[in-house]
């Protein structure tokens, strides 16, 4: 019987350490990161490198937006809505009538206005005419006066003088009385004695009863001279009088001066308030104030507007720059004149040239509603925002800027 010996399998042998150090299989991924890894190093130097070279200088900062003016119109007077003759978005012109508020009370206010000049202009004529009647008359009424009281007071000189010789009369007209009274006394003693004849005491008689008459009629023109020189006092009283009140004839020139001052100051305050009320009338037309393109339309037909609420508002499309926000630590070395370049974010392609126009005059923090107090006690600092103006240098006709757009502005301060 043949005996069989069962042979081991055929197993292979484990390599040993020489071995394996020597398989080419093994060196290849050697020999590749040997290559790829400085290469990787150098590509992230050379990036770096030229990312330095190229931020050398420059601050930019995505917090940027454009900013530009808005004018907010309202009436200027208050009145209900007749006519809205824009719409949203539409551009207008300065100086378009976009709204037309009702005029109708205006006009009967106009009316009233222009009234009020007429009886004003009435007034001051009729003022005028009494001042210049009041210097003609006065004049005339002071030499009148004057010369009333010269001939009052020589009236009383004549009087006194009539007077004088009333006395004097009468003193004669006694003295021939007393002699005819003596000469009939005694030609009646010698009619008894028989020593004249009857016909000499009846002539001495008469020659008694005539200078009797005669001192009668002197005492009458006494009285009536002493009576005649009262009344005199009186005309010359009287005509002082009208002397005192012709002198006061320049206070009466003052006082219609006065009067054509105060008509002609109400002329002027009508005509004030007529020209007030022909811009109230003017105002029911509301116009643009600047060109620009109408947004936030809120005005309606038949709406109650006044001064105290906005109809709409124009952006003026000319007018826009930017305002980047930079932090604290990016604006040490910016200066005004700068040059910037500006991208907006609607327009990536386009790349905006600028400059610097200046540095607010604080952080943004401090204009916000409630400003930071590191006082407190909670302190946790944040790196500040500082608003930087930018202008644009020139505007492409064929790029629609509008304000709120955001953008990504970088400054170039080397050199500067």
């Amino acid at each position: 019987m043949t005996t069989q010996t069962a042979s081991a399998p055929n197993l292979p042998t484990p390599p040993s350490v020489g071995a394996a150090s020597q398989s080419p299989a093994a060196a290849a991924p050697r020999s590749r990161a040997k290559i790829v890894l400085p290469a990787i190093l150098g590509v992230a130097v050379l990036g770096a490198g030229v990312h330095y070279l190229l931020t050398y200088g420059r601050e930019t900062t995505d917090d940027a937006q454009l900013e530009g003016r808005v004018a907010n119109v309202s009436p200027r007077v208050a009145g209900q809505v007749a006519k809205v003759l824009v719409q949203d978005n539409q551009l207008v012109h300065a100086g378009d009538v976009m709204v037309e508020l009702d005029v109708k009370d205006l006009n009967a206010k106009l009316d009233v206005a222009r009234a009020d000049v007429l009886s004003a202009e009435a007034q001051l004529a009729s003022a005028q005419s009494q001042l210049a009647l009041t210097e003609a008359t006065v004049g005339a009424n002071l030499r009148q006066a004057k010369a009333g009281v010269t001939q009052a007071s020589s009236g009383i000189s004549s009087s006194k003088a009539a007077l004088d010789q009333a006395r004097a009369d009468v003193a004669a007209a006694e003295a021939r009385f007393k002699l005819a009274e003596t000469d009939l006394g005694r030609v009646k003693q010698l009619t008894e004695q028989g020593a004249l004849s009857p016909a000499d005491l009846d002539t001495r008689q008469a020659t008694y009863d005539q200078t009797r008459a005669q001192l009668e009629q002197a005492r009458a023109r006494l009285t009536s001279t002493e009576a005649g020189i009262e009344n005199s006092s009186g005309g010359l009283e009287a005509a002082q009088g009208r002397l005192v009140a012709a002198e006061a004839g320049p206070a009466q020139v003052q006082a219609a001066q006065a009067a054509v001052k105060l008509a002609d100051a109400k002329l002027q305050q009508a005509k004030a308030a007529l020209e007030l009320a022909e811009l109230a009338v003017s105002y029911t037309q509301v116009r643009a104030p600047v060109t620009g393109q109408v947004s936030r339309r809120t005005v309606e037909v038949g709406q109650m507007v006044g001064p105290e609420r906005p109809l709409m508002a124009i952006v003026p499309q000319d007018d826009v720059w930017v305002v980047a926000n930079f932090k604290e630590d990016q604006v040490g070395e910016m200066r005004a004149g700068q040059p910037v370049d500006v991208k907006v974010d609607a327009f990536s392609g386009h790349h905006l040239k600028g400059h610097v126009d200046s540095l607010a005059g604080a952080s943004g923090a401090r204009f916000a509603l409630l400003p930071p107090d590191n006082a407190s006690g909670n302190f946790v600092k944040v790196v500040q925002r500082i608003p930087v103006l930018v202008r644009l240098d020139e505007k492409p006709s064929e790029l629609p800027l509008k304000p709120g757009m955001s953008a990504v502005v970088t400054v170039d301060m080397r050199g500067h």
